[in-house]
């Protein structure tokens, strides 16, 4: 079965992550892994994902965004995200994130809230 792919962005201070078409188990630990090296080689104080391609998340998923929001907190930085369509914004609704992550419609909106 081939692994869906996360690609990273760095931007300054900012980490832009684009989110797979199947968040999952599997690749969350991925996305785990990678981003604590991340966080740990380079100054970042914001953290922004991209859901503009996901249509499915599990508690995985929801458990690894929480995971990123409490990391960014305790530093005083920031996590949103932009691009969810309904059902990822109806699982981080479930999840209770849309109340701790604020959301954006677009990269340009996400982007431009500093």
């Amino acid at each position: 079965m081939k692994q869906a792919k996360i690609t990273y962005e760095a931007l300054g201070d900012t980490l832009l992550i684009h989110m797979p078409k199947e968040l999952d188990h599997h690749n969350c630990r991925d996305l785990k892994r990678d981003t604590d090296l991340m966080l740990d080689e380079n100054y970042i104080n914001r953290i922004i994902f991209d859901f503009g391609k996901t249509e499915f998340m599990d508690s995985s998923g929801i458990g690894v965004l929480l995971n990123r929001y409490k990391q960014m907190a305790a530093s005083r930085g920031t996590v949103t995200y932009y691009g969810a369509g309904p059902r990822v914004v109806r699982i981080l609704e479930m999840g209770g994130l849309v109340r701790l992550i604020r959301g954006f419609k677009d990269r340009e909106s996400a982007l431009g809230n500093l």
